[in-house]
């Protein structure tokens, strides 16, 4: 396709706002991990010629972005009549067939390219895309999540070991592992430091990382092109397979049955199986009772809720590495008031940190509470007076059982005043009924207690801080 050069310059300037406006369009992490790999190939009878790595790619392409593609070439150039993707493997045999004549690119509005789309003609049975091994089948990884940097605590503990123990040992004595737990507690983050140190540690290992849903597209489409057996042989022949989020296939009983075969298959040539999911497979529910069984054959990890030091060391470390000046206060504050997972977690900090850099305001307690007020607000609870004997007992490292003992040395009482002082400060509760649920006291003694913790919070800037940030870790 000999272009002339003003030719050559119009279309190119085209082609960089096709991809501008996709980018705009699909977001950032589409634009990456599919459109940005598409070349301009060239323009010959109304239809634009583009390339992709694999034949993967080309497919997902064309079903997911092959018509609003088809609509923003239109826009700049409505000469345009179709677009044409081939995957570098057969880019030579499709441009030759376009200058024979024998291209059969689909023309009209609803038209994209003879590959994959309706009208076409399936591809054969022996294609090399499917009996290779395919990169563009990997899910992208993230950079972010390696080993050295998730954060282990005891809710984690188990699955952290056993994922490591797979991307570092030659044998592993468990098959499958099985990581479960609810959202963003670090189930990715740790399939993707499996995947990403056995790529290397081990570059000759065919590792597959891939979600359930991406697995039951590629059946889908073997299906379609009665392609099935090379869809096994490529599933089949991996050194390890990791399947995201399995929960995907529940009630979905062809790709259920295929996966099945795929798992067994695997795991009989001693091939390393990891999966991840919302709950254990016992719980899964819509998957068939013989696939629960296999999925429990080997090492099933829960990752449990996080702890409140888990939390704080997320946080500790995230702020290290963004280098960011955060007061200890502040991501104590952070830690205690935000439990549902890491990834609000992180994105809280992440805001806090980009509201101080923007506007130019140091981070303090004040600022944190503004800019994160509809976070914390959904975090909220109804303050008990029971919550606010807990908080301050583990505040102060002393048992939750002194709140109501008649002991009355200093490091005892002293706590026990601050807790009576919240109660009266965060609840409607009537002094006697305050008392009453510190060991039956009466109520003169909470009205002193009121009066000592304001003189000291005057005295003692210190311990002024810690009452504060309690009250403010508490209040609804």
């Amino acid at each position: 396709m000999n272009l002339g050069g003003a030719m050559e310059q119009r279309l190119s300037a085209q082609w960089a706002r096709v991809r501008a406006r996709m980018r705009s369009e699909f977001g950032e992490t589409a634009f990456q991990s599919w459109l940005k790999p598409l070349t301009f190939k060239g323009f010959h009878n109304g239809v634009v010629h583009l390339l992709v790595p694999t034949r993967f790619m080309q497919n997902w392409i064309e079903s997911q972005y092959g018509d609003r593609l088809l609509e923003l070439w239109r826009s700049e150039n409505p000469s345009v009549t179709a677009i044409d993707v081939v995957h570098s493997a057969t880019s030579s045999a499709s441009h030759s067939a376009g200058h024979s004549g024998g291209h059969s690119a689909t023309h009209g509005a609803s038209g994209f390219s003879a590959h994959g789309r309706d009208g076409a003609a399936a591809p054969s049975a022996n294609t090399d895309a499917l009996n290779s091994f395919d990169a563009g089948l990997c899910a992208p990884l993230d950079p972010r999540f390696r080993f050295d940097n998730f954060i282990v605590g005891k809710p984690n503990e188990l699955a952290f070991a056993a994922a490591r123990r797979v991307a570092e040992a030659d044998n592993v004595p468990f098959n499958p592992l099985f990581l479960f737990g609810g959202v963003g507690l670090g189930k990715t983050h740790l399939m993707h430091a499996i995947a990403a140190q056995l790529r290397e540690s081990a570059p000759e290992k065919r590792v597959l990382y891939l979600s359930a849903e991406k697995f039951m597209y590629q059946f889908i489409r073997a299906l379609r092109y009665k392609d099935t057996m090379a869809f096994k042989e490529q599933f089949r022949s991996v050194d390890v397979l990791m399947i995201d989020d399995v929960q995907f296939i529940a009630g979905k009983d062809n790709t259920q049955e295929e996966f099945f075969h795929t798992f067994n298959a695997l795991v009989d040539q001693n091939r390393q199986v990891v999966i991840s999911a919302d709950k254990s497979p016992a719980e899964l529910e819509g998957i068939e009772d013989r696939m629960k069984s296999r999925l429990g054959w080997g090492l099933v990890a829960e990752i449990h809720s996080t702890t409140y030091e888990l939390r704080l060391g997320i946080l500790q470390s995230k702020a290290e590495q963004m280098s960011a000046d955060i007061p200890p206060k502040v991501l104590e504050f952070l830690a205690h008031k935000i439990t549902s997972n890491v990834r609000e977690l992180e994105g809280a900090l992440n805001r806090l940190v980009a509201y101080a850099n923007l506007v130019g305001r140091s981070i303090t307690l004040e600022t944190a509470q503004e800019v994160l007020h509809d976070l914390l607000r959904a975090n909220d609870r109804r303050v008990t007076i029971e919550e606010i004997q807990k908080r301050v007992a583990e505040h102060f490292n002393v048992k939750l059982s002194e709140m109501h003992s008649a002991r009355r040395s200093r490091g005892i009482a002293r706590p026990r005043q601050v807790a009576m002082y919240l109660s009266k400060q965060l609840t409607a509760r009537s002094l006697p009924e305050i008392g009453r649920k510190f060991g039956g006291r009466d109520h003169t003694t909470v009205m002193h207690a009121v009066r000592k913790v304001d003189e000291l919070k005057q005295s003692d800037s210190s311990f002024a801080e810690d009452v504060e940030l309690l009250r403010r870790m508490l209040e609804g």
